[in-house]
């Protein structure tokens, strides 16, 4: 049973676009996740890259997903703490931001020189009451179970689904997968989780017969058991998790229970009071003036 469908708000960055699913005012999260964007496939031209530049986060964690295939990319992750990381498909990075962390995101030197590709998914995890303060961590993970047949193969990233469960850190209980699905595949979606949706990220899917739209956030109804399938071939992400009873606010690259944090966090931010990224030091996004484009209430 659907419960919701969610159009994201695409935001066109030139070469490449990104669709923000994750928080909208119908809907703020699903599980833990409060933040979901989609990007690419993109091929971007030779001698460009993305540059994210350094930036600050509070009371969250980030998880970055790169997919396989033709435009299977890989980009570079620089934190405060002074990890340096190249994300590629089938590894996923879990940066905890804590009490607070600052990082960047770069096409690396090798893709510059080729045209960078982009595919893949940036989500946020809201940290859970008590745990929201917690000292900053990073972790990359690339041996996560997969479950496959002949049609179907899906990749559990965090939490457990299929009786499979990945090594990647939870703070609340999170389920988090991709499955491929090739012509005439189909997976089951289990119902143990309190809040479930899944996203079309490529080809074409179904669920329980209910085609599925292209980059459209489906949510679904707690405790029914459904079927992915796919005549043609498709991926498909699943994401949620446990629900949350304190509501979280967001504001640009903050969230958090208590809106009093976030506005300290604003403030450190622009007296510069946060760390630097080591390797980045130069460069900053600044603190939007009026509203960010993630925003919630």
């Amino acid at each position: 049973m659907i419960l919701q469908t969610i159009t994201p708000t695409t935001h066109d960055l030139g070469q490449f676009e990104v669709r923000r699913a994750l928080p909208k005012k119908e809907r703020t999260m699903v599980g833990p996740f409060i933040f979901v964007d989609e990007f690419g496939p993109a091929q971007l031209d030779i001698g460009t890259a993305m540059d994210v530049r350094p930036h600050p986060h509070i009371n969250l964690a980030t998880v970055t997903w790169l997919f396989a295939g033709e435009y299977g990319g890989a980009i570079d992750h620089r934190d405060s703490l002074g990890t340096f990381s190249t994300i590629r498909p089938g590894q996923v990075n879990l940066m905890t931001a804590g009490k607070g962390i600052v990082h960047s995101e770069r096409s690396p030197a090798e893709e510059r020189a080729t045209g960078p590709k982009l595919y893949g998914m940036q989500t946020w995890l809201a940290l859970p009451d008590g745990r929201e303060e917690i000292d900053p961590a990073f972790e990359a993970v690339a041996d996560l179970p997969v479950i496959e047949d002949t049609c179907a193969k899906s990749i559990v990233i965090m939490g457990q689904l299929w009786g499979k469960r990945a090594a990647t850190t939870t703070y609340a209980e999170t389920i988090y997968a991709e499955i491929v699905l090739a012509p005439t595949g189909s997976m089951p979606i289990e119902a143990e989780a309190d809040e479930r949706a899944v996203m079309l990220v490529g080809g074409e899917a179904s669920l329980d017969g209910t085609p599925l739209g292209l980059y459209e956030l489906t949510v679904l109804a707690p405790g029914h058991a459904m079927t992915l399938s796919s005549e043609r071939g498709g991926r498909i992400m699943l994401l949620g998790g446990e629900a949350f009873t304190t509501k979280r606010h967001a504001w640009w690259n903050f969230v958090s229970s208590d809106k009093d944090r976030i506005r300290q966090a604003s403030e450190d931010w622009k007296a510069g009071r946060f760390p630097k990224v080591p390797g980045d030091e130069k460069e900053f996004i600044p603190l939007p003036e009026g509203r960010p484009k993630t925003v919630t209430d």
